[in-house]
């Protein structure tokens, strides 16, 4: 479970509040399906230019939002988190990494059988940041081979243990195939403020991407609740993939990502 930020030069991405700041500088560039993205310095207000940078939300026109959840801890709460989105009827996204996948094959198979969407968070939730190419390579590479030899997924979304990116990390990311996702709607759910602060948390957009931890104490008597405040507002849940542009698009200083 993530119980901190990582602080890194250019690239500290963190839930503040209920907005994304995700990051003190964004990066321009081309991404491998051809993007461009748009990157400001905070500090110093400069524009600067570099491969890509995650997506933090998307330019919807319709009132759609996606539920996140990083796995990297137990069983029981992820049985419980399925359970809960089966009755609503809710499609999620599911970040898991390759020791959680590893430990727990059927709750895999059964995020797939669901419809759910499974996106790579690292074989060993470590920060990345600091790692060479070859090893972020097979921190990539090995959960994806045993998520697809679990399930038939081939995944192509990636969120990055605490947030944390690197020029690097950025490029190996497009390299293998993937597209980097964020958030814009932090829970905090790990920080154990309680249920009402997890649903308080639901100020949405059109396109949010909502953060939250199958680990967070809280987390399971808040998702019922939660879910409930989101379609209040008149938001339907989809999973991430099926909100993300995957070519065409520029992403602006706040990492939302907008058609060209």
């Amino acid at each position: 479970m993530e119980e901190k930020k990582i602080p890194v030069a250019w690239y500290r991405f963190r839930g503040v509040g209920l907005l994304c700041l995700c990051s003190a500088v964004f990066f321009a560039g081309a991404y491998m399906t051809g993007q461009k993205s748009v990157a400001v310095n905070s500090t110093a207000g400069v524009v600067k230019e570099s491969r890509s940078s995650p997506v933090c939300s998307v330019a919807e026109r319709g009132k759609r939002a996606a539920l996140t959840f990083d796995l990297d801890g137990g069983s029981a709460s992820a049985q419980a988190i399925l359970d809960i989105l089966e009755q609503h009827d809710v499609k999620a996204t599911f970040f898991v990494t390759g020791k959680w996948a590893q430990q727990y094959p059927e709750d895999v198979r059964r995020i797939a059988a669901a419809g759910h969407d499974l996106g790579n968070h690292s074989q060993s939730h470590r920060d990345m940041t600091f790692m060479e190419k070859r090893e972020i390579q097979q921190e990539i590479q090995t959960v994806h081979e045993a998520v697809h030899r679990m399930t038939g997924v081939e995944m192509k979304v990636f969120r990055a243990p605490y947030g944390a990116y690197s020029d690097r990390l950025l490029q190996v990311i497009g390299q293998s195939g993937y597209l980097p996702v964020e958030w814009d709607v932090d829970s905090q759910d790990w920080k154990n403020y309680g249920v009402e602060s997890i649903v308080e948390a639901a100020q949405l957009k059109n396109g949010s991407i909502i953060h939250l931890h199958n680990e967070a104490d809280p987390l399971i008597r808040a998702l019922d609740p939660l879910i409930r405040e989101i379609r209040a507002q008149g938001y339907e849940l989809v999973p991430v993939s099926e909100m993300i542009r995957w070519s065409g698009y520029v992403i602006d200083e706040t990492g939302r990502q907008i058609p060209e």
